[in-house]
């Protein structure tokens, strides 16, 4: 993202905000969670509201309550009007309703902000060390399913946000392949294997995952009623030699791959080419930090790229297409399509290459 130059006493003031950024984090959390923006927002046509008004209704000490307004004040989040009452500012209502935002927000918070303290150590050993602050285990997969229900709902409402908006425009390739039996590799929770079952009483699907994300995603398919249609495979990526079975006739991964390395990309994609004839299709779906319109959609795919390093496995990204229509063709494949989905992601639609 190229940006404007700037003065000097500019760059002064940005420097001093990213050297100040946590405690500006840390009092949006902590306004957010105590009804602070709510109670402000909600009092908008009462020509604001009092330091005071606030402490009383939300039952909040003036002391700790007027600390985060004045720093609440100086990052703009909130204003005072002219009979020095408390308004919201456009950041801070964004900051408290979007919902892309509030998604990022509890992500960061609730998953993320610990473990961010040991990137210097994850950069230098190539090992997620913040990871530690969770549990002991070579990668969050491994452990996602034993982390408490606060920090697995930020982390699924996150991946979710992410990927669910898709579903139903990627569905409509997925049917017009006319797959019987589907590989789901990295079935999450089950939400694409029941969205898929849902809008079609033929197909048949088998999800590969982990032990304890693969539980629940069968759990959720079969509380469902598609129990008869659904099945599951462990399966460990990270082992020298993963293999499928042969049996399906389309394979999809949806914001999978990503999780890994380039080498690990590679050979994950080998295992699928094992098992593939020359007219399965293998869909892909990612986003690629290369493909976004917005310059904030490639700042947030870029720190999700940080939380990889230093807390989901230490040496996975989100990869531009450039690279990763490389690795695709390295493991012997070719892109047939090459589809734009919803306003982030892109689907590459691939056969096996007998080149």
């Amino acid at each position: 993202m190229a940006k404007k130059t700037i003065k000097a006493i500019d760059a002064l003031e940005e420097a001093q905000r990213i050297a100040l950024a946590p405690f500006v984090f840390q009092t949006s959390v902590s306004l957010r969670k105590l009804g602070v923006f709510s109670y402000i927002f909600d009092n908008r046509d009462a020509n604001g509201v009092s330091l005071l008004d606030i402490c009383e209704a939300l039952k909040i000490p003036e002391y700790g309550l007027g600390v985060l307004l004045e720093m609440a004040e100086s990052a703009g989040l909130v204003k005072k009007n002219d009979a020095a009452n408390f308004e919201l500012t456009k950041t801070g209502y964004f900051l408290n309703y979007d919902k892309t935002v509030s998604v990022n927000l509890n992500f960061t918070n609730d998953v993320c902000y610990k473990g961010l303290f040991h990137l210097k150590d994850s950069i230098k050993n190539q090992k997620p060390e913040g990871l530690k602050e969770f549990g002991n285990w070579n990668t969050i997969y491994e452990g996602l399913s034993h982390l408490s229900s606060e920090v697995q709902q930020s982390w699924f409402e996150f991946d979710h946000h992410y990927s669910d908006g898709i579903f139903t425009e990627a569905l409509q390739i997925v049917y017009s392949k006319n797959p019987k039996h589907i590989y789901d590799i990295g079935g999450n929770t089950g939400k694409f294997a029941l969205q898929c079952l849902s809008n079609s009483e033929d197909i048949t699907i088998t999800i590969y995952d982990l032990s304890g994300q693969l539980k629940k995603a069968l759990k959720n398919v079969k509380d469902a009623g598609f129990g008869s249609r659904i099945n599951g495979k462990e399966i460990d990526w990270l082992a020298p030699n993963p293999q499928l079975e042969k049996g399906a006739d389309l394979i999809w991964m949806s914001q999978f791959l990503d999780c890994f390395s380039e080498d690990e990309i590679v050979k994950i994609l080998k295992s699928c080419v094992a098992v593939m004839d020359d007219t399965m299709p293998l869909l892909i779906t990612e986003t690629f930090t290369d493909r976004q319109k917005f310059d904030n959609a490639q700042y947030v795919l870029e720190a999700t790229s940080l939380y990889f390093t230093a807390l989901a496995n230490g040496n996975s990204k989100m990869y531009p297409a450039t690279v990763f229509i490389k690795l695709v063709e390295k493991a012997g494949l070719k892109v047939e399509e090459d589809i734009k989905l919803g306003e982030y992601h892109t689907m590459l639609v691939c056969k096996k290459n007998e080149a």
